[in-house]
């Protein structure tokens, strides 16, 4: 517990965080160009755990901004402290529920969204909360610009397919593609090799990573 609240305290003081003791958490939606200093696009990761995928985009392309998003503290202070032992300045981290990621981010803000190895929230009585219920997909279209991507990583068979039903219905997807095994698909570029904590403990037990992204007409 003690190592716990001194990471939180850590947190606190890192200037690569917005985490509600900060005036900036109440005043960044709208503001993250100001925040980050330039124009260029924005990238989230949401339920970004240990932020395996804003860290290292953020290495591999540093015209963009990266935004990991998460509630849990100790595993931005993870992400946080790789992004400023590599001097990343366009790597960022949010402390906050994805249900309130409206928020933080205005219309047409956001320029592309990863959804990487997410709860996929098992049980029929929780099936609202999985991060591609359509709620939470009228969230990504309210905040993504036209033409941007939403892209989910996940080992769960049940949270893939629930997804790639969900998308498949809907009347406003465009340009959907997807795989049940990334590693053996032409798709396999598109994730870029970065593998997170999670994706290595599942794929060790022979779980094949499924891979589906799309954008909104």
């Amino acid at each position: 517990m003690k190592k716990k609240q001194e990471r939180f305290r850590i947190i606190e003081e890192r200037a690569n965080v917005v985490e509600p003791s900060k005036p900036i958490y109440h005043t960044i939606r709208g503001n993250w160009n100001s925040f980050f200093g330039n124009n260029n696009p924005i990238t989230i990761e949401l339920a970004c755990g240990r932020g395996e995928y804003t860290v290292n985009l953020a290495r591999m392309f540093p015209q963009r901004n990266y935004v990991g998003v998460d509630i849990k503290g100790e595993r931005i202070w993870k992400g946080s402290t790789w992004a400023l032992e590599q001097n990343l300045t366009n790597a960022a981290f949010l402390r906050t529920h994805i249900l309130s990621i409206e928020n933080f981010f205005a219309p047409g803000e956001v320029d592309e969204i990863w959804l990487t190895f997410p709860d996929p929230r098992p049980r029929k009585r929780d099936i609202k909360r999985r991060l591609t219920s359509p709620r939470f997909m009228q969230f990504y279209r309210n905040l993504i610009r036209p033409g941007g991507y939403v892209r989910l990583k996940t080992d769960n068979t049940v949270l893939f397919e629930y997804t790639l039903e969900e998308v498949s219905r809907r009347t406003d997807v465009l340009d959907l593609a997807w795989t049940r095994d990334l590693y053996a698909s032409d798709l396999r570029p598109e994730c870029f090799d970065i593998k997170t904590r999670y994706e290595e403990e599942f794929a060790a037990q022979g779980e094949t990573i499924k891979y589906l992204r799309f954008r909104f007409a």
